[in-house]
């Protein structure tokens, strides 16, 4: 950004958001440098706080107006480098807007601002009999706005959906800093699913500022069942055994010997002692279906050869459970000075051997990887344990990282499950879409940001169609040439 226009441009937003929002000091600035991501950094520009839409909406304007890229950051616990800053941009900081301004229990709904915790909107909603279901792991500090702008998933979405799923009615500000409505608020669509299409686009489409979400109804009863098993494959059999038998379990989730150990470490939470995985299958709804389903859960995990099981209804016990399984991105610090979470999807039947690849390619790198994941809908959570002070190691680590996506894509699946493309996979969209493809995507981010200032540089490997410099095209693309779309 340009001495002249920065000034010009701080002196703008300080006007709009006062001058104790507005971050320019060099250190401060390097606060906001990364997300949940730390191996992709860039310093911003320029921070700001807005506290209203309408601020950010004024925020907007104004850079469109200077042609200068913003993005936007809730939480900050993206895994994926989406919310990583332009080095000559704004960034947009929505943290301080973190008010649930409405909880219909009639309706079933709720109204937030994009920085309100997902924990906090159940918590408000708990004394109604409700609850929000999607739930991050991080969800005692990931923001609504983030959820929204990576699709996110969790534990509990094999049963309940993802975000999605949940949300009824968005307010945003567009890239050209018009505040407008997508969605009613009741979930009905008509003519084009522009709320589904924001929904997941990683802020490359304009930025949310108030949600309204979907609540349900808390189940009659819930039961957590603990396998403990002597390998992978075991416990992969038997996640294929209860999907197959039928039964949708709220959550089914597993963990290796090293995510485990780690756990352990970080939060006492008791697990077997020298299991190779465990496995966690919760369930809820009506007691007398849930009773049925737990036998046969029990049933089934011991045929695949659980070496003991565990069953826990009483809500302490389950959290003390599932402390395990939340803590485990964290706690895998204790193991290694910095990994790289991935998030690749396979079919539920090829777990098993997309499980023995990641650990044929481990060995073959010499770096450790853990493995934690939502093996009810395949998303696997392979953890790259490496040196980040070590060139070679980091490079070995990236190697491995893409070799592990490049595997889940042989098996039929897809370069991420939740946490987003951001920057991080960016470059392997080509090996899942072709160019043209690709190209077909650009159209709907372009008739939303024609001037591609809003995230730039995020999820598509080589923008065609916007000003992000695109590279050499040998023929337009069938859109343009039918005159439906223009390059800008």
């Amino acid at each position: 950004m340009a001495d002249l226009k920065a000034t010009e441009l701080t002196g703008r937003m300080r006007d709009i958001c006062g001058t104790a929002n507005v971050i320019t000091d060099p250190l401060e600035l390097r606060t906001y440098e990364c997300d949940g991501l730390t191996s992709h950094r860039a310093t911003p520009a320029l921070v700001v706080l807005p506290g209203t839409a309408g601020q950010i909406a004024a925020i907007v304007a104004a850079c469109a107006a200077a042609q200068v890229p913003f993005v936007a950051r809730g939480s900050g616990t993206g895994l994926s480098g989406g919310a990583m800053p332009h080095s000559q941009g704004v960034l947009i900081v929505t943290s301080r807007m973190r008010k649930v301004l409405e909880v219909d229990p009639v309706a079933r709904r709720a109204v937030v601002e994009p920085g309100v915790t997902n924990l906090a909107v159940t918590e408000a909603a708990r004394p109604f009999g409700l609850f929000y279901a999607p739930d991050p792991s991080s969800q005692v500090v990931c923001s609504v706005g983030g959820n929204v702008a990576e699709n996110s998933g969790g534990a509990h979405c094999l049963k309940h959906g993802f975000t999605v799923n949940h949300v009824m009615g968005l307010e945003i500000v567009t890239p050209a800093g018009e505040l407008t409505w997508l969605g009613d608020g009741t979930g009905v669509i008509n003519g084009y699913d522009l709320l589904g299409a924001f929904t997941g686009s990683e802020g490359t489409l304009g930025i949310v500022t108030k949600i309204v979400v979907k609540l349900t109804p808390a189940p009659e009863t819930v039961h957590l069942v603990l396998a403990a098993y002597d390998s992978l494959e075991a416990g992969g059999r038997a996640v294929s055994d209860v999907i197959g038998a039928g039964i949708v379990p709220a959550a089914i989730e597993m963990m290796d010997a090293l995510s485990i150990e780690a756990a352990e470490a970080a939060v006492h939470c008791g697990y077997p002692e020298g299991a190779s995985a465990v496995l966690l299958v919760e369930l809820d709804g009506p007691a007398a279906e849930v009773e049925a389903e737990l036998a046969t859960v029990r049933s089934l995990c011991l045929a695949a050869g659980a070496r003991e099981i565990r069953a826990a209804d009483d809500p302490a016990q389950r959290a003390g459970i599932w402390a395990g399984r939340k803590s485990a991105f964290a706690a895998v610090g204790r193991l290694s000075p910095a990994y790289i979470v991935q998030d690749g999807v396979v079919p539920r039947t090829a777990l098993g051997d997309v499980l023995a690849r990641i650990s044929e390619l481990s060995a073959q790198a010499g770096i450790r990887v853990a493995n934690v994941f939502h093996a009810g809908d395949g998303n696997l959570h392979p953890l790259v344990l490496y040196d980040d002070a070590s060139a070679a190691q980091t490079e070995a680590a990236q190697a491995l990282s893409g070799a592990i996506l490049d595997t889940c894509i042989s098996h039929g699946g897809s370069i991420t499950g939740e946490h987003g493309v951001g920057v991080d996979k960016s470059r392997y969209m080509p090996k899942m879409f072709t160019a043209d493809d690709l190209d077909t995507m650009q159209l709907l981010r372009c008739a939303f940001d024609p001037d591609s200032l809003c995230n730039p540089g995020k999820v598509f490997p080589t923008p065609r169609l916007c000003g992000e410099v695109p590279g050499a095209r040998r023929a337009p693309h069938p859109a343009v040439a039918a005159g439906q779309a223009e390059i800008f």
